[in-house]
């Protein structure tokens, strides 16, 4: 099946309020359709007689050299897709050689995702997302359960100061998970009763100063998640960050905001090369990865499409997916005579029409 055929698939066996907590976006869904829309208005310059027999797409990311190129980047709730959940994702994303970014928002535990991961292949690069707490020491517990588990990096959710207003939600009615599913990671926290949950929190009030101590309190690389502008780029270098994931949350937080590979180039410029920057957010097509490498991100991260996967096929439909992405780059890497990912270059990549 075509990733196209596993989105539809999902969309037939989804519960259809399921499905629209994790297809839509927030607002008239404007940046969330134009994070697909933005790919179609770049457009590859191939090299010619380049010489490069063999290709190796491999990559070096924090705490997981020699990852592919396509990482699966944190989306909630994988049990509303799959009865095997985050299982499932983890095993199927260890088989493929990507980095899976577990989140704080999994239906099954961050040590559950792990051991599944490292089943499949023992080498697994498993990420934790963790969104800061107002709590300090809710923080601390769960970047110590990422640890203990064997996350070999913590990628911190920095664009959601407050929630995205999502229509599709609203008009759902969508406010809760079924019973016996939740968000596992937040169980037995600080200042909760035993077995009790504690909520996520959105809070404006965060800053810098809370990366500062969240970077104080464990020896794991951390990646900032949710950047757009090129000056907070640079300061999240600045402060410590060991990569930059470029992202506009897949449209789900602010529906003003620029397609996340739009922004990609000023913040590859405002970094310069110090850290790697990955970006997320409408890639659905092996030449999608190729161009956002060109422009200079070190790998990419995939959401929906993951979900889709998971939907229709369970561990085999996420296999599918990011196989399918990871040998569609492969072909267009040569395509554009290129051996290794370091052979695409910005001056490859034109708008539609030809212009740079």
């Amino acid at each position: 099946m075509t990733l196209r055929a596993l989105h539809e698939r999902a969309r037939q066996v989804l519960d259809p309020v399921h499905y629209d907590f994790m297809a839509g976006g927030a607002g008239e869904e404007r940046a969330l359709a134009d994070n697909e829309r933005a790919f179609d208005r770049y457009a590859l310059l191939p090299r010619v007689l380049r010489g490069h027999a063999r290709r190796d797409t491999r990559v070096d990311l924090p705490g997981a050299p020699g990852a592919g190129p396509v990482v699966v980047a944190p989306t909630a709730f994988h049990r509303l897709a799959h009865p095997d959940g985050e299982r499932a994702t983890a095993r199927a994303a260890a088989a493929e050689g990507a980095v899976l970014v577990t989140g704080t928002a999994a239906t099954v535990t961050v040590g559950e995702v792990t051991a599944a991961a490292r089943q499949a292949a023992k080498d697994a690069a498993v990420w934790f997302q963790l969104t800061l707490h107002p709590r300090p020491e809710v923080t601390e517990a769960l970047v110590r359960r990422a640890e203990k588990a064997g996350c070999t990096a913590l990628v911190v959710t920095v664009d959601a100061p407050v929630f995205g207003r999502r229509p599709r939600d609203l008009r759902n009615g969508f406010t809760d998970l079924p019973p016996g599913l939740a968000a596992e990671n937040m169980r037995d926290l600080p200042g909760s009763p035993p077995g009790a949950l504690t909520d996520i929190p959105m809070s404006p009030a965060l800053s810098w100063s809370d990366l500062d101590a969240l970077l104080a309190t464990t020896a794991l690389p951390v990646l900032v998640k949710g950047v757009l502008h090129p000056a907070d780029a640079e300061l999240a270098v600045a402060h410590g960050a060991a990569g930059v994931v470029v992202s506009n949350h897949g449209g789900r937080q602010c529906d003003a905001v620029p397609a996340a590979v739009d922004c990609l180039p000023a913040v590859v410029d405002a970094v310069a090369g110090r850290v790697p920057v990955l970006l997320d957010g409408g890639v659905r097509r092996g030449e999608d990865v190729t161009v956002a490498l060109a422009l200079g991100a070190t790998a990419v991260g995939v959401g929906r499409p993951v979900l889709w996967g998971l939907a229709a096929g369970g561990e085999t439909g996420v296999r599918r997916v990011l196989a399918e992405l990871r040998d569609g780059h492969d072909h267009t890497l040569a395509l554009c005579g290129g051996g290794r990912n370091a052979d695409l270059t910005r001056d490859m990549v034109v708008r539609r029409g030809g212009t740079r």
